[in-house]
């Protein structure tokens, strides 16, 4: 085999879905789509929605400690770890940002998951918290949007919380002092997005997306 060359390709792999990644490959034009809002606001429709209307969008599945609810599915929802493992990945670097939401309860976004999204040629969506909105689009800057999705008001959105009937009177209670707090970050964001009428929110959001990614 004199004379020939050869040229060797490390491929990491992502540590929840095992997809391989090629940094040297990935699209560096890729964006970031950050929709961040206090829960039951309506960012998680609102997401899906875009989802369905862009082909060239893929939502970035973030990892977290809770249980999951209804018919919620691993990998595809959440990546459901526990948080020995969670403060394991924190530890070895895995994570673009994390934060303890509620006592106990981490979220987080993995730097595999982006790289994974971006190396499939896609731009990446998210349905994350307010201070986690915030870190990503500190981090990645112009490559980001970061959307707050605003209810019409914040009894509005104690209204919502309460029919879910997933949670106890105590994490209703942490939730909504939570919200109220979280309301306070909207002029951080790029864009404050007011989910009024949800078809109206909905097409203004397509209108936000289009312009970003420019189509």
């Amino acid at each position: 085999m004199s004379g020939e060359r050869w040229r060797y390709i490390v491929i990491n792999y992502h540590p929840l879905t095992q997809s391989p990644i090629t940094p040297h490959l990935m699209n560096q034009s890729g964006k970031l789509i950050i929709f961040s809002a206090p829960s039951g606001a309506g960012k998680t429709t609102i997401v899906h929605h875009l989802l369905s209307k862009f082909n060239n969008l893929e939502f970035s599945v973030s990892a977290t400690t809770r249980r999951p609810r209804g018919d919620e599915q691993q990998g595809k929802d959440y990546y459901f770890i526990s948080q020995t493992e969670f403060l394991h990945r924190i530890a070895q670097k895995e994570f673009v940002e994390f934060e303890e939401v509620y006592s106990g309860t981490f979220y987080g976004t993995l730097r595999g998951e982006i790289e994974r999204i971006w190396n499939n040629g896609k731009h990446v969506i998210f349905d994350i918290d307010v201070v986690g909105g915030l870190h990503l689009k500190r981090k990645y800057a112009e490559k980001a949007l970061a959307i707050f999705v605003q209810p019409p008001s914040l009894e509005v959105l104690i209204e919502r919380l309460s029919g879910r009937g997933t949670d106890t009177e105590d994490k209703l209670s942490e939730r909504y002092a939570k919200a109220e707090k979280e309301l306070d970050y909207a002029p951080q964001f790029d864009v404050i997005l007011k989910n009024y009428e949800l078809d109206i929110a909905c097409k203004e959001a397509e209108t936000l997306v289009a312009n970003f990614i420019g189509l």
